[in-house]
């Protein structure tokens, strides 16, 4: 388990998940139909120009068994699944388990799994490998119904009690929350959190940059903060542009 220490996460740990060199995509597609998507509007674009699997499939949930037999460099941060969501309900057991196993034997390269729908870890928390990191999309603590996955509060609460060592939290595109969710990450003890705005142009109902600032700063006292894009709200935006 982590050594905690007061002044934030162990650095050992920090070293150990670095910043995101690789994407690996055995799987594609997503059923959660988030409004604010980036996914499925890349995997849209590709369709246009052709490219495979997304002509066949665009963001239906596609298995592409070829694709486990990539080969990873040493010491490498490899992003699984970018390009849809590997513990959606929907997912096949034996796709993931698949998945589980290539990494197992990649022991000197590191992975990060991501998903809006962390109870399905607990599935296979005994499987993971001390090599991979399971991160959870948790955009606030509020819910205002911008997607079909869990609620956020059920993804803060499944990610408190899931056990694997590394655990990371993306709050991106970051949604307006309540007090309690500083305190909900904390209880997470993520050794990372990565926060930033909406790029997509969505008028999602975002903080004010100066809150977004506050809950970065307290972060920052317990845990390794990655920054996104961080800007203004679009309605300060559209404020300063009238002044």
């Amino acid at each position: 388990m982590l050594d905690y220490i007061v002044s934030g996460v162990n650095v050992n740990s920090q070293k150990m998940f670095g910043e995101i060199t690789e994407t690996w995509n055995p799987v594609i597609g997503c059923n959660h139909q988030c409004i604010y998507c980036w996914a499925i509007r890349l995997a849209k674009r590709l369709a246009s120009m052709g490219v495979e699997p997304y002509l066949s499939n665009i963001f239906k949930p596609t298995f592409l068994p070829q694709k486990l037999k990539r080969r990873f460099r040493r010491g490498s941060t490899v992003f699984v699944c970018d390009m849809g969501d590997l513990f959606g309900e929907w997912v096949p057991e034996e796709w993931i388990r698949s998945i589980i196993d290539v990494i197992g034997r990649w022991t000197y390269t590191r992975f990060m799994f991501l998903t809006k729908n962390p109870n399905r870890y607990l599935q296979f928390e005994d499987d993971f490998s001390a090599n991979v990191v399971l991160a959870a999309t948790i955009e606030s603590n509020r819910d205002y119904g911008l997607s079909r996955a869990s609620k956020p509060f059920e993804r803060i609460e499944v990610m408190k009690t899931l056990k694997h060592p590394y655990k990371g939290v993306i709050v991106e595109p970051i949604i307006d929350f309540d007090d309690y969710f500083i305190r909900a990450l904390r209880d997470i003890r993520p050794i990372f959190v990565r926060v930033g705005y909406d790029n997509y142009g969505h008028r999602l109902p975002e903080p004010p940059l100066s809150k977004t600032i506050t809950l970065v700063k307290t972060l920052r006292e317990f845990t390794d903060v990655r920054i996104g894009t961080l800007r203004l709200a679009w309605y300060e935006q559209k404020r300063n542009l009238h002044k």
